[in-house]
């Protein structure tokens, strides 16, 4: 008990340290506050004093771990609450979370490549859900299926197990070798699948194809170490030369590291023009350009962004509409624009402190409002913080922008809201467990399969069968839902994600409104170059 004391206290003395007096590890910045280091003696001693008193009259033992870190699902820690006090992004890692961090930054892991969920099964306890393995991976070649119940790992069994657990099994060394035991509906006997783990590598280029010719679809998911190297591969798979147009989408992008949105920005914009600047209270004036430029392409570009596209992602939405280079189009962007410095600290856990701020090139705050709002608002209703429009600035061509509360749509494209019939459809997984259905009857489908009145009427009976109340009145006004849903779920089964999702995609209602205002992202275009013109620049 002492000894975990002792190394607990070395961290959070680290973490307050470096809170008050400007970083104590990483870039190391002078601090001008007026705290001196009895303050903060006073402060450490004062929280020392209340943890012995709780350790030696509290009821029960009392873990100083639990204590300062919190749990592993939660950040009801002494260290987590004291951070929630600053803003809603500076936060402390344990070592789980530390890692799970680099993997998201690398991009990367090792294993066998699938997504899994806990649910409950028949006899109450959880077990384990496939919910798609991810394109091109082991568990994609090994034949692995959504819905599929992870039944064992190397024969342990999964049941009661929670999905970190199970995930920590099926991970590896590249090359090893792991057995899994599945449960398929529709099958009497248990699946046996050996799997050699692999790199796995968590694409944040996710979508690419021309969805009309001449016109590119690419979709982001993220920005980690890989992503400018993805983009430069995406633009050459849909022949950026001879582009007359991209659709570039940024939906449910939660941003990533600056250094890519940076790059990727540098795809599109001209040599020289300004991508975005930041700074704090000790953090001076940093100002990132584009280095290369867009080599001369000219196509048009719409980007789709809503109400969780964050940080990264509104950097380059921010760049590209100040620019007046794209189309920005969609509902209002989350408002992250904060800027953490990850502080690695002891046993292996680090410190994410909000040091800096971020500024398009207008010089527009992306940072939405967050005092007075509680977190849950705060990250789960975004909209019910009021946008600060009395912030406006002006885009390369003269049009009104606004800060202080993300990144405004040029063009406002509310998500469409599900009927109830589609809602209640959704609450049930009728489709997800309609796939599984579906498919331990038949096996398999073609590659071009359609829902046809034969595939309706299986679908009515199972319906019938999980007591789920859906009329036929309700059939027909949701009909071309309801059959582009079970299409999705099929083919994503049987061909994996990256088919399923150009079905959605080619269905979205907003691609198809980018589809029909590409001109109006041509003539944003024509203006931009005659700003430049304008300036002497080509």
């Amino acid at each position: 008990m002492k000894h975990a004391r002792r190394a607990v206290w070395f961290v959070l003395s680290t973490i307050l340290l470096g809170a008050l007096l400007g970083g104590m590890y990483g870039r190391r910045v002078e601090a001008t506050t007026a705290s001196d280091d009895s303050d903060v003696k006073s402060s450490l001693s004062e929280f020392t004093h209340v943890l012995d008193v709780v350790e030696q009259n509290y009821a029960d033992p009392v873990d100083p771990d639990h204590a300062i870190y919190g749990s592993a699902n939660s950040n009801t820690g002494a260290i987590p609450g004291a951070l929630r006090t600053l803003d809603p992004h500076s936060s402390f890692f344990d070592p789980r979370a530390f890692a799970k961090l680099r993997e998201d930054q690398e991009g990367k892991y090792y294993g066998v490549g699938m997504t899994i969920v806990p649910r409950p099964g028949k006899m109450g306890k959880l077990v384990t859900v496939v919910v798609a393995p991810i394109p091109g991976s082991p568990a994609f070649r090994a034949g692995l299926r959504p819905g599929d119940i992870v039944a064992k790992v190397d024969g342990k069994s999964t049941e009661g197990l929670g999905t970190d657990q199970v995930a920590d099994m099926l991970k590896g060394p590249k090359g090893t070798r792991v057995h899994v035991t599945i449960s398929r509906e529709g099958y009497d006997q248990p699946l046996e699948f050996d799997i050699t783990r692999d790199e796995i590598s968590q694409r944040s280029v996710d979508d690419t194809f021309l969805i009309r010719s001449g016109i590119g679809y690419i979709h982001l998911s993220k920005f980690n170490e890989n992503t400018n190297d993805e983009l430069t591969e995406a633009l050459k798979k849909v022949d950026e030369k001879d582009l007359q147009g991209l659709v570039l989408d940024l939906r449910d992008n939660p941003g990533g590291l600056l250094q890519e949105a940076v790059e990727v920005s540098d795809h599109f914009l001209e040599k020289g023009q300004l991508i975005v600047y930041h700074y704090g209270r000790h953090s001076p004036e940093k100002r990132y350009s584009a280095m290369k430029g867009d080599d001369g392409n000219e196509y048009p570009i719409v980007v789709l962004i809503n109400k969780m596209s964050a940080s990264a992602a509104e950097i380059v939405t921010g760049a590209l509409q100040d620019h007046d280079r794209a189309l920005v189009m969609g509902e209002p962007s989350f408002g992250k624009g904060l800027v953490q410095t990850v502080y690695p600290l002891s046993e292996h856990t680090g410190l994410a402190l909000t040091t800096a701020r971020y500024y398009t090139p207008s010089g527009r705050l992306i940072q939405r409002e967050y005092t007075n709002v509680s977190l849950y608002d705060y990250y789960y209703h975004p909209e019910h913080t009021p946008n600060n429009h009395a912030e406006v600035r002006l885009t390369d061509g003269g049009r009104e922008v606004y800060g202080g509360g993300g990144i405004t749509p040029d063009v406002r494209v509310p998500d469409p809201a599900l009927t109830p019939a589609q809602e209640m459809l959704l609450q049930h997984s009728a489709f997800f467990n309609f796939g599984k259905y579906y498919l331990g009857i038949h096996k398999t489908i073609p590659k071009d399969f359609q829902v046809n009145d034969a595939v309706l009427d299986e679908f009515k009976q199972f319906l019938d069968k999980e007591k789920i109340p859906f009329s036929d009145r309700d059939l027909k006004d949701n009909l071309e839902f309801v059959k582009m849903r079970i299409r999705f779920q099929l083919v994503e089964s049987i061909f994996g994600e990256d088919e399923a999702r150009k079905i959605s995609i080619e269905n979205d209602p907003l691609v198809l409104k980018a589809l029909e205002d590409m001109p109006q992202a041509k003539e944003l275009l024509a203006k931009a170059k005659r700003y430049l013109a304008s300036k002497g620049q080509k």
